[in-house]
């Protein structure tokens, strides 16, 4: 997190004294156990940026900034409403009511769901737990409990941010009812709103007036992720113990009456979540690619068997790009991928106040793919041209459209942006389990047979899918004009989601079934 951050052309140098020698030996064992899924010139800027009392890099700037969009982890009390709100999502069919044309208003409509909505969540509430229940709607309007509504509203909202593979189709439900709860006829008609601010780690601290927790150098190694994969038991209970000695440091010392230890905790642990999040779903999958990319193959040194050039017309490519070239706009694009991952939090935060801003209406319009909300993004299309712009600089020479659609028939509105980037890690980690499996299966000596009769050895399968994958996955296709996929940001995952829809027809399918791949979503293969 820090290496990404500053700048080495405003580095320093700084004269021997022996003192420095001395100061930075102490910090060593620290710093290493900080960037210790880093590389060395991450653990050299770390150790630099803390010997100096980190006058180039600010880590309680990049801590806070951080934290304005790491949603808090839920409490048991809040799991509980959020089984509610599941529950209540599920048997509601709210969006074809409200979509479809009817003799009554739309304004009407939507007042009528939401109230039928938060009738269930009432009669779910005094099923759980009656004596709650009489306390909140005895002889009390829907309007007089508003604070309980929005409550857990944005339970359910911020569950999903932590969670994306949960709440699949009551998310979408949700959301919808929400943006249409801040009409502004709706809300008169409604009497209350909806709507609450996310609770996030930041806002959390800065309410109870903890924001000092997030200042401390030492808050890196509480809310650092401890892989275990390549190290012994030793060292996993090591960094265990000192991960967890920092967490007790921190809530002892800034405890008050107005935050407590436990609740300290609950922030970090919250941060904790979302550095497993970012390695699980943006930085892991796409770097495990890249690197793949870089071992099997080369700008300009091509493999006769396995060139990554492709052209038009030929196979289903929809574009023609030599070998060097199509090699650059893989790695271009799984680098974006990766940036836009790394920012998904608040890309998901600004997408949030897009859909529920009342002065963005939205409109119906059928988009080729089925009716769909049409809404403009403006909160997200600004920062992902600001993402764009910082990969296209970080790349020199961009190849391929810079067109990012939003708020079109392409992508319709910010739900559909976020489920979309949500796909990638679901596209790259099954590809990445089955190559790192194929060693093991190998090991088998019939398996071994096959693999070497069908591909020549384990080495030359991987290539084989690599180099599918690589041309495949981004090649324009997956739309029926350049406009719609082609080489554009959008159409980038598009065919790489087309190219998932063909894996079935791919000869070395039976060696992915063979290493355990049950589907691109999760669902199992039939």
């Amino acid at each position: 997190m820090i290496h990404r951050t500053g700048k080495r052309t405003k580095h320093e140098t700084q004269a021997y004294d022996g003192q420095t020698e001395r100061k930075s030996d102490n910090m060593d064992e620290d710093t290493d156990t900080l960037v210790e899924n880093g590389d060395q010139s991450a653990k050299m800027d770390v150790k630099a940026s803390i010997a100096k009392g980190a006058a180039e890099i600010n880590i309680a700037q990049l801590m806070e900034n951080r934290a304005k969009y790491i949603p808090l982890r839920l409490h048991m009390d809040e799991r509980k409403y959020l089984r509610l709100l599941e529950a209540a999502l599920n048997v509601t069919e709210y969006t074809d009511h409200i979509d479809n044309e009817s003799h009554t208003s739309k304004a009407k409509r939507v007042v009528s769901q939401i109230k039928e909505l938060c009738a269930v969540l009432t009669g779910l509430v005094l099923a759980c737990d009656y004596k709650r229940g009489q306390e909140l709607f005895e002889e009390r309007s829907f309007d007089e409990n508003e604070e309980f509504f929005q409550t857990i509203f944005e339970i359910g909202r911020r569950y999903k941010i932590m969670n994306p593979e949960k709440m699949r189709s009551a998310y979408g439900k949700l959301m919808y009812m929400l943006s249409d709860s801040m009409i502004p006829n709706v809300q008169e008609m409604l009497g209350f709103s909806c709507v609450a601010p996310i609770k996030t780690v930041y806002s959390f601290l800065k309410e109870r007036g903890g924001l000092g927790v997030l200042h401390e150098d030492i808050v890196l190694l509480a809310t650092q992720e401890i892989i275990p994969q390549g190290k012994t038991r030793l060292q996993i209970q090591s960094s265990i113990r000192r991960k967890e000695k920092a967490i007790e440091q921190l809530s002892r010392k800034y405890r008050s009456k107005f935050l407590s230890a436990d609740e300290i905790r609950h922030c970090l642990y919250s941060i904790g979540d979302n550095n497993a999040y970012l390695r699980e779903n943006s930085r892991d999958p796409c770097e495990r690619m890249i690197r793949y990319l870089e071992e099997f193959f080369h700008p300009q040194n091509i493999d006769d068997k396995y060139p990554l050039s492709i052209s038009a017309g030929a196979q289903g490519h929809r574009l023609s790009h030599d070998h060097e070239t199509q090699y650059i706009y893989v790695n271009q694009t799984l680098k974006l991928w990766r940036e836009i991952l790394n920012d998904m939090f608040m890309l998901w935060t600004l997408a949030d106040q897009d859909m529920l801003s009342a002065s963005n209406p939205y409109r119906l319009q059928q988009t080729g793919q089925g009716l769909h909300r049409v809404q403009p993004c403006p909160a997200v299309s600004r920062e992902m041209h600001r993402t764009l712009f910082k990969a296209q600089k970080k790349a020199g020479t961009w190849i391929g459209s810079s067109v990012i659609h939003l708020g079109d028939k392409n992508v319709p509105n910010a739900l559909m942006f976020i489920d979309k980037y949500n796909q990638v890690s679901r596209i790259l980690n099954p590809i990445c389990l089955a190559l790192n499996k194929l060693d093991e299966l190998v090991d088998n000596d019939g398996l071994k047979k096959y693999i070497h009769k069908k591909f020549g050895s384990a080495n030359e399968c991987k290539k084989a899918i690599l180099a599918d994958f690589f041309r495949g996955a981004f090649d324009g296709s997956g739309a029926d004009n350049f406009y719609d996929a082609g080489s554009c940001i959008d159409g980038r995952l598009t065919s790489a989601w087309n190219w998932c829809s063909q894996i079935e027809q791919k000869p070395y399918f039976p060696v992915f079934l063979l290493t355990g791949f049950v589907g691109f979503d999760g669902g199992g293969w039939s």
